[in-house]
């Protein structure tokens, strides 16, 4: 084995059918997305070289700064309700005690098996203003509050964001719940001994060595909040107006149906741009720190 790891002939030949595979569906389009942000372009033929005006166009357009305020608030939405009903459902369903915890497990992920959507009508007919069940159940329980929901332009993209996170917080509950299964169960006998709670093994044990799959869970979150599409879609197309509206969005708006490819890759550009740089992020922010880690899993019951 030692002998075949040293050989980089052979390590090269069989990474690269997958760096020429990568190359060809990842690499390259991206490179492509980033030349043609630079033309005059509709789609057909070689367009026209413009340089800048694309980029400058669009740190001008109101609707740029709508998009990625929107992406943001999408992101935080879906971040932090994912991630915390995440690690608190695979806690109670790693616990032993727990009863129904097959059940628990299959019901948190049904929504992440459904289509997109099919999740977007089913929330389209709840929040229906007239006759969508959640306006109905305050009705019905004598609450004098009727809410249009998809209509106010204030609201629609913290609604649209909680239909994101409702689906796919059983994914991030699954990762969640694997991290956990991985943790060694002597780590949580050892804090027993030592007159840990079930709370303080948790904070102590648990959380800490959750580090990697916080790192993923986030990565997944943040990034998929910043490239939104589907659901504004589907629900809002963009309305209240451009109150939806997001850089994926404005990038399909503009490829799309105004014909200005140069324009939506220009957006394009800086939606790759934006997850790189989350990337970076939080990998910056979850950089090796075993000294700490291992500091912060002694728990402390005084």
């Amino acid at each position: 084995m030692k002998k075949f790891y040293s050989n980089k002939l052979a390590i090269v030949l069989f990474a690269l059918p997958a760096l020429v595979v990568f190359s060809l569906m990842v690499f390259y389009p991206i490179v492509q997305v980033f030349i043609k942000s630079f033309y005059d372009w509709n789609g057909l033929g070689s367009g026209t070289f413009i340089g800048f005006d694309n980029y400058i166009k669009l740190f001008d357009d109101t609707v740029f700064k709508i998009s990625n305020k929107n992406a943001l608030i999408f992101a935080l939405v879906i971040t932090v309700f994912q991630i915390t009903l995440a690690t608190i459902f695979a806690l109670v369903v790693s616990n032993k005690r727990t009863k129904g915890r097959d059940f628990l497990r299959v019901s948190y992920f049904i929504p992440v098996v459904l289509s997109v959507t099919v999740v977007c009508q089913l929330w389209l007919a709840i929040l229906n203003s007239d006759s969508g069940l959640l306006n109905s159940l305050f009705k019905a329980l004598g609450i004098d509050y009727q809410q249009n929901w998809l209509s106010d332009r204030n609201v629609a993209i913290y609604v649209i964001a909680f239909v994101n996170a409702w689906q796919w917080m059983g994914y991030q509950f699954a990762l969640m719940l694997a991290g956990i299964k991985s943790i060694p169960i002597d780590y949580y006998e050892a804090a027993k001994i030592d007159g840990a709670t079930t709370m303080q093994a948790h904070r102590k044990v648990t959380i800490p060595l959750l580090k990697e799959t916080y790192k993923i869970c986030l990565t997944i979150s943040l990034t998929g909040g910043v490239k939104a599409f589907t659901e504004m879609f589907i629900m809002t197309k963009g309305g209240p107006g451009n109150a939806t509206y997001t850089l994926t969005y404005l990038m399909y708006k503009a490829a799309f149906r105004e014909f200005r490819y140069g324009y939506g890759m220009a957006s394009a550009s800086i939606l790759v741009l934006q997850c790189l740089a989350i990337i970076l992020i939080i990998n910056w922010l979850f950089r090796d720190k075993e000294k700490k880690v291992r500091r912060d899993t002694r728990w402390n019951t005084k």
